[in-house]
């Protein structure tokens, strides 16, 4: 489609653009997306109103699940955070032309290793309107581009919010056109994920199966995970009362969330699981003791429970059936703590706190792009350093290389 391949060309050639733009422009242009968002939010509101009386048919017909329709909505709290976020990050270091490395190879041949912007990022979303404020915000602060592309549900709040952003950005002497696009076919998905020539990472944020088939499809590099399947090991000595409290908020808080509990494991001798049950049940907790499947994220208030004999087959449980996203030790046992912390293969791996902390905003990166369980680039809550990569720049003075494989020149490798 000519059309889409014009979108990433100008992509391309925006990512090039404001690869070069000041922080001083970038933040002024950041502070700038935040006021008018918050200027303009009661549209924002409405278009998001209309996506969800649309959607609620959507759920009574079967083809929404009711956890996306809640990630849908967009309501004082969201917004709130969406700005905060937006200034949080106007307020972080610039990640881009650090220098990550210094070293004199030779007199005068000297090698650095500097941050710099990915370029070009493909962005796949479901619901959440919120991610389009997140994200153009890392991708400026970072000095990507980025290509949205929202689900259907949210198309009016998707277009209502870029076409915002968009106004603010206009607004700013000097900032490049078409850093910020969206576009919102199912023929738009697949024309990104074959434009390996202008696209340099995509992001899927959605269920398993949108995961699954942007990797399956793609030769462009993912970025992201497929399943948020988060345990809570609760050890023979946790505290009864900060069991409840943490598995309570961890499962309830935000029950469609990637870093909702899905599974509790409990020490066999732990000796308040009965109290510990009932307590969950109080919060409208639905266990289930033998799953179909204890590799399932249910997004709702339904939680799987097992025993264990130790903190060593609670590690082997989660390590084969996790998704490797956040998991979860209870204790008062400092070396059963730190066992579990170092052998658990996961991106967050908590002690005696809730899973839901796994998030860019809550670790202070100001938004995410997404919860990354890869072990390359960058892995869990990505924000700013994880749109970041690096160069190599050597500067010398005609030096070649015929005179150290000769040896009449020798390197010495001094770190400066």
């Amino acid at each position: 489609m000519q059309n889409f391949i014009q979108i990433a060309k100008d992509a391309k050639e925006a990512s090039l653009k404001i690869a070069s733009l000041s922080t001083e422009i970038k933040n002024q242009a950041l502070l700038k997306i935040a006021e008018y968002i918050e200027n303009n939010k009661q549209k924002i509101f409405d278009a998001n109103k209309k996506d969800l009386t649309d959607a609620q048919k959507l759920v009574e017909s079967g083809e929404l699940s009711k956890s996306t329709f809640n990630r849908l909505k967009l309501d004082d709290n969201k917004m709130r955070d969406m700005l905060q976020g937006i200034r949080d990050i106007a307020k972080l270091d610039d990640p881009v032309n650090k220098v990550l490395l210094k070293r004199e190879l030779d007199n005068n041949l000297i090698l650095q290793k500097v941050s710099c912007p990915i370029g070009v990022l493909g962005i796949i979303f479901e619901a959440r309107p919120d991610v389009i404020a997140q994200i153009s915000s890392l991708a400026i602060k970072s000095a990507n581009a980025v290509i949205l592309k929202g689900g259907k549900e949210s198309i009016n709040t998707n277009k209502e919010i870029l076409s915002v952003i968009n106004s603010a950005l206009n607004s700013i002497n000097g900032f490049p056109l078409n850093v910020i696009q969206q576009v919102f076919t199912r023929d738009d998905v697949a024309e990104m994920l074959k434009c390996d020539k202008y696209i340099n990472l995509i992001i899927p944020r959605g269920g398993n199966k949108l995961v699954k088939f942007i990797k399956e499809n793609t030769k462009i590099p993912v970025l992201g995970h497929a399943d948020g399947i988060c345990h809570i090991f609760v050890d023979e000595s946790a505290d009864l009362n900060m069991a409840i409290k943490i598995v309570t908020d961890a499962k309830t808080q935000y029950p469609s969330a990637c870093n909702s509990v899905e599974t509790l494991l409990i020490h066999e001798k732990f000796t308040s699981k009965n109290t510990l049950l009932e307590a969950l049940k109080q919060s409208n907790i639905e266990l289930i003791d033998k799953p179909d499947s204890w590799s399932f994220e249910y997004g709702d208030k339904i939680l799987a429970f097992k025993t264990v004999k130790n903190v060593e087959e609670a590690i082997e449980h989660i390590n084969k059936y996790g998704s490797g996203h956040t998991d979860c030790i209870i204790t008062t046992n400092p070396d059963n703590a730190e066992k579990f912390m170092n052998k658990v293969d996961s991106a967050g791996v908590y002690h005696n706190v809730s899973t839901r902390f796994a998030d860019g905003f809550r670790y202070g990166f100001g938004a995410e792009v997404g919860i990354s369980t890869n072990k390359t680039h960058a892995r869990g809550p990505v924000g700013l350093e994880g749109l970041t990569i690096y160069k190599y720049k050597l500067s010398g003075n005609g030096d070649i290389v015929s005179d150290y494989v000769s040896g009449e020149k020798q390197f010495h490798h001094k770190d400066l």
